[in-house]
Protein backbone atom coordinates (compact mmCIF):
# COMPACT_ATOMS: atom_id res chain seq x y z
CA UNK A 1 0.00 0.00 0.00
CA UNK A 2 2.84 2.52 0.51
CA UNK A 3 4.01 2.48 -2.85
CA UNK A 4 0.03 3.68 -4.14
CA UNK A 5 0.15 6.35 -0.93
CA UNK A 6 3.74 7.46 -1.06
CA UNK A 7 4.29 8.05 -5.25
CA UNK A 8 5.75 11.59 -6.25
CA UNK A 9 3.77 10.46 -9.71
CA UNK A 10 0.46 11.24 -7.76
CA UNK A 11 -1.06 14.47 -7.87
CA UNK A 12 -3.86 13.42 -5.52
CA UNK A 13 -3.21 15.59 -1.96
CA UNK A 14 -1.04 13.19 0.13
CA UNK A 15 -4.28 13.69 3.00
CA UNK A 16 -6.52 12.24 0.06
CA UNK A 17 -4.65 9.07 -1.11
CA UNK A 18 -5.88 6.56 2.06
CA UNK A 19 -9.45 7.41 0.68
CA UNK A 20 -8.87 6.48 -2.99
CA UNK A 21 -6.96 3.40 -1.58
CA UNK A 22 -10.24 2.35 0.40
CA UNK A 23 -11.87 3.00 -2.46
CA UNK A 24 -10.47 0.56 -5.07
CA UNK A 25 -10.61 -1.71 -2.10
CA UNK A 26 -14.32 -1.43 -1.66
CA UNK A 27 -14.25 -2.10 -5.36
CA UNK A 28 -12.46 -5.44 -5.40
CA UNK A 29 -13.90 -6.63 -2.14
CA UNK A 30 -17.07 -6.09 -3.40
CA UNK A 31 -16.84 -7.36 -6.86
CA UNK A 32 -13.28 -8.22 -7.99
CA UNK A 33 -12.99 -12.19 -9.00
CA UNK A 34 -10.01 -12.64 -10.57
CA UNK A 35 -6.93 -11.06 -11.25
CA UNK A 36 -4.17 -11.60 -14.48
CA UNK A 37 -1.02 -10.49 -14.49
CA UNK A 38 -0.41 -10.68 -18.10
CA UNK A 39 2.70 -10.96 -20.64
CA UNK A 40 2.74 -7.36 -21.83
CA UNK A 41 3.30 -6.37 -18.31
CA UNK A 42 -0.61 -5.33 -17.53
CA UNK A 43 -3.38 -6.45 -15.29
CA UNK A 44 -6.62 -7.71 -16.07
CA UNK A 45 -9.03 -7.27 -13.41
CA UNK A 46 -12.36 -9.10 -13.86
CA UNK A 47 -15.06 -8.18 -11.79
CA UNK A 48 -18.95 -9.10 -11.53
CA UNK A 49 -21.93 -6.99 -9.44
CA UNK A 50 -25.23 -5.71 -10.33
CA UNK A 51 -26.72 -2.58 -11.56
CA UNK A 52 -24.02 0.35 -11.48
CA UNK A 53 -21.18 -1.65 -11.46
CA UNK A 54 -19.77 -0.10 -15.08
CA UNK A 55 -20.96 3.56 -14.26
CA UNK A 56 -18.89 2.91 -10.78
CA UNK A 57 -15.59 1.74 -12.18
CA UNK A 58 -15.61 4.39 -14.68
CA UNK A 59 -15.79 7.00 -11.96
CA UNK A 60 -13.24 5.65 -10.22
CA UNK A 61 -10.78 5.11 -12.85
CA UNK A 62 -11.47 8.63 -14.63
CA UNK A 63 -10.84 10.45 -11.03
CA UNK A 64 -7.33 8.28 -10.88
CA UNK A 65 -6.53 8.62 -14.19
CA UNK A 66 -6.97 12.59 -13.38
CA UNK A 67 -4.40 12.81 -10.70
CA UNK A 68 -2.07 9.65 -11.72
CA UNK A 69 -1.62 10.38 -15.46
CA UNK A 70 1.08 7.19 -16.10
CA UNK A 71 -2.38 4.84 -15.48
CA UNK A 72 -4.10 3.62 -18.86
CA UNK A 73 -7.80 1.92 -17.86
CA UNK A 74 -9.82 -0.05 -20.24
CA UNK A 75 -13.06 -1.15 -19.17
CA UNK A 76 -14.95 -4.01 -21.71
CA UNK A 77 -18.09 -5.77 -20.61
CA UNK A 78 -21.42 -4.85 -18.46
CA UNK A 79 -22.83 -4.49 -14.94
CA UNK A 80 -22.98 -7.92 -14.04
CA UNK A 81 -19.76 -8.94 -15.86
CA UNK A 82 -17.07 -6.94 -16.58
CA UNK A 83 -13.31 -6.73 -17.26
CA UNK A 84 -11.11 -3.95 -16.30
CA UNK A 85 -7.52 -3.62 -17.74
CA UNK A 86 -4.47 -1.83 -16.57
CA UNK A 87 -1.35 -0.53 -17.58
CA UNK A 88 1.39 1.68 -17.20
CA UNK A 89 4.98 2.74 -18.25
CA UNK A 90 7.88 0.23 -17.48
CA UNK A 91 9.24 2.90 -14.52
CA UNK A 92 5.63 2.45 -12.74
CA UNK A 93 5.06 -1.44 -12.76
CA UNK A 94 5.73 -1.26 -8.63
CA UNK A 95 2.50 0.54 -8.59
CA UNK A 96 0.79 -1.57 -10.93
CA UNK A 97 2.08 -4.35 -8.68
CA UNK A 98 0.93 -2.97 -5.82
CA UNK A 99 -2.66 -2.30 -7.33
CA UNK A 100 -2.58 -5.86 -8.68
CA UNK A 101 -1.77 -7.43 -4.82
CA UNK A 102 -4.52 -5.84 -3.52
CA UNK A 103 -6.94 -6.86 -6.34
CA UNK A 104 -5.73 -9.96 -4.88
CA UNK A 105 -6.00 -9.87 -1.20
CA UNK A 106 -9.23 -9.39 -1.86
CA UNK A 107 -10.42 -12.14 -4.21
CA UNK A 108 -8.70 -14.38 -2.16
CA UNK A 109 -5.76 -14.88 -4.09
CA UNK A 110 -7.49 -15.74 -7.31
CA UNK A 111 -4.70 -14.36 -10.11
CA UNK A 112 -3.14 -16.05 -12.76
CA UNK A 113 -0.53 -15.30 -15.56
CA UNK A 114 -1.42 -14.95 -18.92
CA UNK A 115 1.07 -15.35 -21.79
CA UNK A 116 1.54 -12.11 -24.51
CA UNK A 117 -0.13 -11.50 -27.01
CA UNK A 118 1.21 -10.43 -30.65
Amino acid sequence: MADLITTDACTLPTAERPLRVAEFDSLFAASATAVSRRGDGSVRIALSGGPGLVERVRDLIEREAACCSFFTFAVQGSDEELTLDVSVPPGRRDILEALAARAEERTGGGWRREPARG
